[in-house]
């Protein structure tokens, strides 16, 4: 529920942040339509709120689960089509790639919509700079594209890179709304015909410069698990690749997000608190406790809140398998940070042992909790920033800071704030099952009761 595209660098954006702006400060940008899993709406929506200065109208289409690029750009293309008719041009950006050259890129973009408005797809080819086997390439002569090939051995990589005519595949995109639908109704038909009937079947929510489209889960499923490079980029004859140098990095380990800070004389990179003896080649993070290395090389050491991470460099890539296998064992921590976003705000778990819990929760201005009820646990509420207007049973008040109130199971309850600041409280929750799933709403502002 925090992936890769929310992670913060080092100038403070996330990677997600960053992505948007990418899109937004190209000219003659209408709209940025985001396609993410709907859990990730408020996060996503919180993310670009910082950062959206010119207010740029925003939409969303929210998968209940992931289903590959394939059907996002079916259903993207589908509304963009509807929306602004079928030569509107569309730039597909990934939300966790990283481009350091925006001049560089926007002239990319320009010849990619110019050659997307004679009826080409055009995908955007990175100048390879080293044999790298973790990316796939494209053969190219010119903008035409020869073929597209999987992610190479090293030997082949290494060919690639001396003929001078392969490119890194950056699934970087920009076609005309029409134009893929066409190749799509050529390619991959069973694909667009499922899109189609599962946005038939779907709930749109429409508003002043937003719109949202929830996807209807069951038809959503019908849907074939297949990337756009799969299902339609590889067999088109339409394809024309832009050849660029922009810059462009793929974020794909904790090796290469490390590699974006600068290295000290021993060859470290560190982020966070740490004191190193002897230490050599390693990428250190830590968000908020000092880390102390002595004696090692070519290390990885992640510190957070919620987990600690300590991998030889070489094995980066292998941190999927426990993730894996934390998924199996049903460990919360493949999928929660002890801080949970909320559309309301956050909550972080502070404590928890036998029969308690200790929150802190934050709520922005003006948001509200839902109107609710736990069967198993009491709730102790202690303001420690702003004021709380509380619902208590039958009881409506308001508690300021350095006051509290009782919150006892089985009663209807909810927590709003009136202020113009963050409220910000200490949550003690005691019973005998404490689990988030304890919960009944009677009424919520965001849909969920």
């Amino acid at each position: 529920m925090h992936p890769k595209p929310f992670i913060r660098l080092a100038d403070g954006q996330s990677l997600m942040q960053k992505a948007f702006l990418r899109g937004a400060l190209l000219p003659d940008v209408t709209e940025v339509l985001t396609v993410t899993n709907r859990e990730l709406l408020f996060k996503t929506e919180d993310e670009f709120r910082e950062v959206n200065g010119t207010k740029l109208a925003t939409s969303f289409i929210l998968e209940p689960f992931g289903r590959n690029t394939a059907a996002a750009i079916a259903a993207a293309a589908l509304q963009v089509e509807k929306k602004y008719g079928a030569s509107a041009i569309m730039l597909v950006l990934a939300a966790d790639h990283l481009i350091s050259d925006q001049p560089a890129f926007e002239l990319a973009v320009l010849k990619a919509t110019e050659l997307a408005a004679t009826g080409h797809l055009v995908t955007f080819g990175i100048q390879p700079g080293s044999p790298e086997t973790g990316y796939g390439y494209i053969e190219a002569d010119g903008n035409t594209v020869v073929r597209f090939v999987e992610k190479p051995s090293l030997g082949k990589a290494e060919e690639y890179l001396a003929s001078g005519r392969f490119l890194w595949n950056s699934g970087i995109f920009c076609f005309a709304a029409g134009t893929m639908l066409s190749e799509m109704e050529k390619h991959c038909p069973d694909i667009l015909a499922a899109t189609k009937t599962c946005i038939a079947q779907s709930r749109l929510a429409e508003g002043k410069n937003f719109t949202q489209l929830d996807l209807e889960p069951d038809s959503f499923g019908e849907i074939a698990d297949l990337s756009i490079d799969y299902a339609v980029m590889e067999k088109s004859t339409q394809v024309a690749v832009i050849p660029c140098s922009i810059g462009w990095s793929d974020i794909g380990s904790w090796n290469a997000l490390g590699d974006l800070s600068d290295a000290d004389a021993n060859g470290n990179r560190v982020q966070g608190d740490a004191m190193l003896h002897n230490t050599s080649n390693c990428t250190i993070h830590s968000d908020d406790r000092l880390i102390g290395t002595v004696g090692i090389d070519n290390l990885i050491i992640i510190d957070t809140p919620d987990a600690v991470l300590i991998a030889d460099k070489s094995c980066a890539q292998d941190v999927k398998h426990i993730y894996a296998a934390l998924k199996a064992k049903g460990h919360d921590a493949h999928k929660l940070h002890r801080t949970a976003h909320r559309p309301w705000g956050t909550y972080t778990v502070l404590e928890e042992g036998n029969g308690f819990k200790i929150k802190r929760i934050e709520v922005k201005p003006g948001a509200s909790l839902s109107l609710q009820m736990h069967y198993h646990r009491s709730e102790h509420w202690i303001v420690v920033n702003g004021m709380a207007k509380v619902v208590n049973g039958e009881k409506e008040f308001l508690v300021n800071t350095n006051e509290s109130t009782y919150i006892p199971a089985g009663h209807r309850h909810r927590l709003e704030n009136p202020g113009i600041l963050n409220l910000v409280m200490i949550e003690v929750q005691s019973g005998g099952y404490l689990g988030e799933d304890d919960i009944v709403r009677f009424q919520d502002n965001y849909g969920r009761a």
